[in-house]
């Protein structure tokens, strides 16, 4: 599917980017564009790929301009510019709307005028019952995809993917509890009940692949995942590090979440269980609809949300199994000090 085809990644400095970009470029993909505005950054990956296949374009979501001359010639989007961040958003959400939905906006309207086949976008859980800014930006900016998916097929399919917590990620809990080990201070948790999906990084870009070679129009795609409390895991990861280190409960923080909910009940009662993953495809009903405004959906009534309070719960030694899969915790078990 992807030989001989040209892939824009937006965001593609960031951890989720890169990820995909380590993926691809194992495959037999012509060429890969990494589209952002951090220019530091992309010369850090010029340098560290060296890569013949690669292509850098700086430039920003929010600019329609910018995005026109670097979708030209490409086949495959990947959508990962965002403000991720819950704070920063929580008292910047006009930058969060401009980037995270109206950006998203900009990126659509330019693939579709560019004749992309495919667009992937990707999304959070923070966009399912939103209580923060991020959230509410994230959750319009699929109600965009959704929107477009409809007018753009089928010349460009438009799909969603949808994570929940996404282990070592930057600015993610792990990195920074290993650091506060190292350091030999206390663990701080914000609720050691408060719970949270665990996926890889490698099991986040499956989905990707899984969406561009099987996604319809307006599919919203969403990977079955374990779940662990925090208290499981910084528990975990003391006990991989060999660590007595104090656990300090400091407080649920601003806008969080005490789990996270990757599909509503709504979703959940017209999607699709592939196994692995659920698809829950688009709603392309007009605005002469009757179903749900005045007949409703009986089994909506009975079905349950899918979170992370209410799926298979890790324990400690299965978080320890996970745990040692990832760079940073193999890194920190080697002596190296871990990065934040």
């Amino acid at each position: 599917m992807f030989a001989d085809k040209t892939l824009l990644i937006t965001g593609g400095t960031g951890t989720f980017g890169n990820a995909v970009l380590r993926r691809f470029l194992g495959t037999g993909v012509r060429e890969i564009r990494i589209f952002s505005r951090d220019e530091k950054k992309q010369d850090d990956m010029r340098r560290a790929y060296a890569d013949p296949k690669l292509r850098f374009y700086i430039g920003d979501v929010r600019e329609p301009a910018s995005l026109k001359d670097a979708m030209v010639g490409v086949d495959f989007v990947f959508h990962a510019a965002a403000l991720k961040q819950v704070p920063s958003c929580e008292f910047f959400p006009l930058e969060a709307l401009r980037t995270n939905a109206l950006g998203a906006e900009n990126v659509l309207t330019a693939a579709m005028q560019s004749g992309v086949e495919r667009v992937i976008l990707l999304s959070t859980d923070k966009a399912v019952y939103p209580i923060n800014a991020m959230g509410i930006s994230k959750a319009m900016m699929e109600k965009l995809a959704v929107a477009k998916s409809r007018v753009a097929a089928p010349r460009t399919i438009i799909c969603v993917t949808r994570y929940g917590n996404v282990m070592a990620s930057r600015g993610s809990v792990i990195p920074l509890f290993i650091r506060q080990i190292q350091e030999g201070g206390p663990v701080t948790i914000t609720d050691p009940a408060m719970t949270r999906f665990m996926m890889s990084i490698e099991d986040a870009v499956d989905l990707v692949v899984y969406a561009f070679q099987h996604g319809q129009p307006g599919d919203i795609f969403v990977r079955k995942a374990a779940a662990a409390t925090i208290g499981t895991l910084a528990s975990a990861l003391k006990e991989l590090l060999g660590a007595d280190s104090r656990v300090e409960v400091i407080g649920t923080r601003h806008g969080e979440k005490l789990y996270e909910t990757l599909l509503t009940r709504e979703e959940l009662a017209v999607a699709e269980d592939l196994g692995g993953y659920y698809r829950v495809p688009a709603d392309n009903r007009d605005l002469n609809y009757a179903l749900y405004f005045s007949e409703g959906r009986e089994e909506v009534t009975f079905e349950r949300d899918y979170n992370s309070h209410d799926t298979d719960r890790l324990d400690v030694d299965e978080m320890c199994q996970l745990l040692l899969q990832l760079e940073c915790v193999q890194s920190a078990l080697a002596g190296k000090w871990v990065e934040v």
